[in-house]
């Protein structure tokens, strides 16, 4: 039943993610023109994250930082008050648009729509054997920890709803967090916080 609904996940992911860059085509545009005429660097930020099975891949977003800024240290979560964000930057955070171009990553079967978010290769040798399993799976441009209070929680309280989404995962889980990442745009992400005991 898992290797069937792996099947439709991957059918479902290349369909959306086609038909979302279609739809949306011409609001990406205008997104990109604002990027390159408000401030100097690139339209996209790339970096290099693990994915499925370790494997090291290109992931791409809407540059909302300035340049240089994304040289940051371990663990240094970015929050949208944070002076090295863009004034455009500071939109596409808050409403996740910033995210949009990793449907390409989709389309080239590097990623999901839904799936552990892929973390920065520096945290590669912090991984203990149970956190591990994150790799089980394609990374995803959502996941359990995004709408259960993301950049409110701690790496180790990612960690875990990362492997609790790996060791559930279920076309209907993927449903319901996609359904609950709507809620996160509208509403932000302080508003599905949720206390991790341990």
């Amino acid at each position: 039943m898992r290797k069937f609904q792996l099947i439709v996940k991957r059918v479902i992911d290349s369909v959306a993610a086609l038909s979302v860059l279609a739809l949306l085509s011409p609001v990406l545009t205008v997104i990109m023109f604002w990027i390159k005429v408000t401030s100097e660097g690139p339209v996209l930020f790339k970096q290099k994250r693990p994915g499925l099975h370790g494997a090291i891949f290109e992931v791409y977003k809407f540059r909302t930082m300035r340049i240089g800024s994304e040289k940051m240290t371990k663990g240094q979560e970015v929050m949208l008050e944070d002076d090295r964000i863009t004034f455009i930057g500071r939109y596409l955070r808050r409403f996740k648009i910033d995210e949009l171009p990793q449907l390409i990553n989709v389309l080239k079967g590097q990623m999901s729509l839904v799936g552990p978010r892929p973390q920065r290769i520096e945290y590669l040798n912090d991984y203990t054997e149970e956190e591990k399993k994150r790799f089980d799976m394609l990374p995803g441009l959502t996941g359990l920890a995004q709408v259960s209070g993301n950049i409110f929680l701690t790496v180790e309280q990612r960690n875990k709803k990362d492997i609790e989404y790996v060791e559930n995962f279920s076309l209907l889980l993927d449903t319901k967090i996609i359904l609950k990442t709507f809620g996160v745009i509208l509403f932000g992400e302080q508003k599905y916080i949720k206390q991790t005991q341990g």
